[in-house]
């Protein structure tokens, strides 16, 4: 059989609830039998809510429970450089556009979209109205978006 490696990514923003402990054990599952490899990666990526002490709840529990990683724990705040590269090659590819939009217009399209009754999504609104070319950004742009998403915020 095939090497296979497998990923937990905790997001540490309070305790590790029973869904993640689920998620955790399906992804260590396959390791032992396959001679896979279990990785622990901290998606710390939010730093408002993110905290040290959370996540060492979740290492404590994940100890508690068995759930031994092979590789990690990989902190996503410490390959920030790397996401910042990637988007930038995304921009000047024009694969991707940066979005001026406050965190409050954003609030109110979804709110709106809740009340029309349809699934709230980016419409896309700076790529049709801020037509920047990638190397010419507005100063005020704080977010990349591709296909729609959110992508990176700095």
């Amino acid at each position: 059989m095939s090497d296979v490696r497998t990923r937990f990514a905790p997001s540490p923003t309070g305790d590790l609830h029973i869904g993640g402990a689920t998620n955790g054990f399906i992804q260590l599952a396959p390791g032992p039998p396959c001679h896979g490899v279990f990785i622990l990666r901290i998606e710390d990526t939010d730093v408002a809510r993110s905290t040290q002490e959370s996540i060492q709840v979740i290492l404590d529990a994940m100890t508690w429970l068995g759930m031994d990683w092979d590789e990690g724990p990989f902190y996503q705040t410490q390959r920030m450089s790397f996401y910042q590269e990637a988007a930038e090659k995304l921009l000047s590819e024009g694969r991707a556009y940066r979005c001026c939009c406050t965190p409050e217009e954003l609030e109110i399209k979804r709110e709106a979209a809740l009340k029309a009754g349809i699934k709230p999504k980016y419409d896309r609104t700076c790529l049709i109205e801020n037509p920047f070319l990638p190397e010419d950004p507005p100063p005020s742009a704080s977010s990349l978006r591709t296909r729609g998403k959110r992508w990176w915020t700095t």
